[in-house]
């Protein structure tokens, strides 16, 4: 019903992160779905349109919509423009007279069939009463969590301090490797290539070792002979710098404990056998990543406060009604 009413939309998610290529090692990006319930635009209160009228004078304040018996006045109808949620705001385009009227077209609209919902007492039907009531209560629980969020803005020096004692994991680097895949890998055989076993892969690595450790250029070979075709062409480069942790676990470690300039023993991964070789390693300033440190120690504030307050309103259940609470259950 109404599945085009902007305020039944759920908010926007963030922009995925780019995938890496199939012979890459990065490690595929997890998404999480949003959890935030849609929100709806509040209903203006009963009684403010008169109030508003005796306020100010009907030319300075004219009625701008009805449908109905509703009636909203200018600057009502800028009020609720005003506290629309921000994602809504974007989907109808910001306060432009356009977006105005989309909002107030679809408003129309609900107003319209809810009128008729009450004529048919359909508001009166007990699972109706119940659904209402469950999303009245579920939206005000979301919001306390957003209000906690806004309460607890850490300052820079926790920001700071917090940086400090978890600089390791803010760490960079930028690499090349050469990668030899071998029979089960994710990476696909290159024409005519033989699909090779995984003592084969690891006997071809050698070499391709010992000839860089010989003089060979390290550029030159993985052109030549990386499985990676991505970053061989480009010589083995992994295409600038990336944090700690993007990287499968077997590369993300050889990365960030391999002395700089240094070429590696041969590194097994689900992608096949690596030589890799750091060529700088550094860590992201405080600046870059403050945002992100912001909204971590906010979050973990948030959630902290939730858990208080879902402790001093532990129900009391019946066991006789509800059964023996089971592991999973005192848990929560």
């Amino acid at each position: 019903m109404l599945g085009g009413a902007v305020w039944a939309q759920a908010p926007a998610a963030a922009p995925a992160k780019q995938a890496p290529t199939q012979a890459s090692p990065a490690k595929p990006a997890a998404t999480r779905p949003a959890a935030t319930p849609a929100a709806s635009p509040a209903k203006p209160a009963a009684g403010a349109p008169a109030a508003a009228a005796a306020a100010k004078p009907a030319g300075n304040d004219p009625i701008v919509f009805s449908a109905g018996a509703k009636k909203m006045t200018k600057s009502q109808f800028d009020d609720m423009m005003a506290n629309l949620p921000a994602n809504l705001k974007n989907q109808l385009g910001g306060n432009t007279p356009e977006a105005r009227r989309k909002l107030a077209e679809q408003l129309g609209e609900i107003y319209t069939y809810a009128a008729e919902a009450r004529k048919l007492k359909i508001d009166e039907k007990p699972a109706v009463k119940l659904q209402l009531q469950l999303q009245t209560e579920g939206f005000l629980a979301s919001n306390l969590y957003q209000q906690l969020l806004d309460q607890n803005k850490p300052t820079e020096a926790a920001e700071k301090a917090w940086f400090e004692s978890h600089k390791d994991e803010f760490a960079s680097a930028k690499a090349r490797h050469i990668l030899i895949r071998f029979k089960g890998s994710r990476v696909p055989l290159k024409k005519d290539q033989k699909d090779l076993t995984e003592e084969e892969a690891l006997a071809k690595t050698n070499e391709i070792r010992e000839k860089i450790t010989k003089g060979e250029d390290f550029a030159a070979l993985a052109k030549a002979e990386s499985d990676d075709t991505g970053s061989g062409a480009n010589g083995g480069d992994l295409g600038g710098a990336f944090g700690k942790g993007k990287m499968v676990p077997q590369f993300d470690q050889a990365v960030f404990s391999l002395p700089v300039g240094e070429l590696s023993q041969p590194v097994k991964t689900q992608f096949g056998y690596h030589l890799i070789q750091v060529q700088e390693r550094g860590a992201k300033p405080f600046d870059e990543v403050k945002p992100e440190i912001e909204r971590r120690l906010q979050a973990e504030a948030a959630q902290k406060a939730m858990e208080a307050i879902k402790a001093t309103g532990k129900p009391v259940l019946d066991e006789a009604y509800f059964g023996a609470a089971g592991p999973a259950t005192e848990k929560q």
